[in-house]
């Protein structure tokens, strides 16, 4: 059988096959496609991440960076120059009282002044004795003129008495006075000259009396600069540098935008160089705003602590606040500008709710006004979907529980 025959012989029996099937009824038939209904032709809506409002106590606070610093620091030098330190008493470190002596200085050139001092005044007083006793024989002389001008003039007009010797007892008479006036101020000269004497004598002795250097308050010498040896000057370092009454603060700073939060007499944890926890107080707040850096200086009280030393780096978290009230995630509020909204999902859909916020802690926001507790709020706000969208929420693990 050749291939032309092979082909025509295949081709009848698919022909046979096809009419005895459509004579029989089993015509091979092709499976019906499913039906789509029009609800399955939708989109399905998408799936967001919701988070409920809960009630939360917030406690909002400020951190701050600085050094710790002497609340009040008191400069202790020696008040007489040009003395030399023969010994030191006190050392950095030690607390001491007030009046108590931390250094002497030496007194041998003061000795020798007061010395010489004594001699002026014993001089000075000699001078005096000496110019009274001038006064009084400038009195005599002057007094013997004048009887004998006196004397003279009634004899002068009966001519037993020349005018030339008229005019010598007159002359004697004045020069007499003269005598007397210069006698007089010679007095007041060797005065003056005595109180000059006991002005420096009281200058010696208040000299003498600050050899001994003195605390002038209670309190913990942070430095001693003074050394055995040295002289004793008003012009150079101070010798000791003292904390009054031991009591030392934080000078911290802080941005200007949270400067404004920070008032007088709120309380501080104090975090000293990581070792010392305090607490301390706001004791003053600046009024001036560094222009370069946007920084304002805040004063913060610890007090007399052994445990705090003056230099030591230490930060700050400031209360300034406290409330309860609805609390949502930071990520679920969309700020803008001045104005705050968050996204709650109402009935499947999205519904942007403006809101008033509060105290920001913890990652959470305080919300005064547009959103009751209990309410869901998309997590995530702003990211994909927008007002009246249709959403299917998914609650998100609450990252703070309600507190009653």
């Amino acid at each position: 059988m050749n291939t032309k025959q092979v082909v025509l012989t295949s081709f009848a029996i698919a022909v046979g096959g096809v009419a005895y099937a459509a004579a029989t009824g089993h015509l091979p038939m092709r499976k019906a496609a499913p039906a789509v209904s029009a609800a399955d032709e939708r989109p399905s809506a998408p799936a967001v991440s919701v988070v409920k409002s809960v009630m939360s106590d917030f406690t909002e606070t400020v951190l701050v960076n600085g050094s710790v610093v002497a609340r009040d620091e008191i400069l202790v030098g020696a008040e007489v120059e040009g003395l030399r330190v023969i010994e030191i008493l006190a050392d950095e470190g030690d607390r001491v009282t007030k009046g108590q002596v931390l250094a002497r200085l030496t007194t041998d050139t003061l000795a020798a002044q007061a010395a010489q001092n004594d001699a002026s005044l014993a001089k000075s007083l000699a001078g005096i004795a000496q110019a009274r006793n001038n006064i009084m024989q400038a009195e005599a002389k002057r007094e013997e003129a004048q009887n004998s001008l006196n004397r003279g003039k009634p004899l002068r007009g009966s001519g037993y008495l020349s005018e030339s010797v008229l005019d010598q007892r007159d002359s004697a008479a004045k020069t007499a006075d003269a005598q007397l006036a210069s006698a007089k101020d010679g007095l007041r000269l060797a005065e003056a000259d005595k109180s000059l004497v006991e002005a420096q004598r009281r200058e010696l002795d208040w000299k003498r009396s600050r050899t001994d250097i003195n605390a002038p308050v209670d309190g913990l010498i942070s430095r001693r600069i003074a050394r055995v040896g040295t002289f004793g000057t008003g012009a150079a370092d101070p010798m000791f540098r003292i904390v009054a009454k031991g009591e030392t603060e934080l000078d911290a700073e802080v941005v200007e935008t949270r400067l404004a939060k920070i008032k007088a007499g709120q309380t501080v944890k104090v975090d000293v160089n990581g070792a010392v926890e305090v607490i301390g107080k706001v004791r003053l707040v600046s009024s001036e705003i560094d222009k370069a850096t946007r920084l304002g200086k805040v004063r913060i009280f610890i007090g007399d602590r052994p445990d705090v030393r003056v230099g030591a780096f230490a930060r700050g978290m400031i209360e300034t606040g406290r409330s309860r009230g609805v609390s949502v995630p930071v990520s679920a509020v969309l700020f803008n500008g001045e104005t705050a909204a968050v996204q709650a999902v109402r009935d499947g859909k999205i519904a942007t709710q403006p809101v008033k916020t509060g105290l920001i802690a913890d990652g959470r926001v305080e919300i005064r006004e547009g959103l009751a507790a209990g309410e869901m709020v998309v997590s995530k706000s702003g990211t994909f979907v927008r007002d009246g969208d249709a959403v299917r929420p998914i609650p998100e693990a609450a990252k703070t529980s309600e507190v009653k």
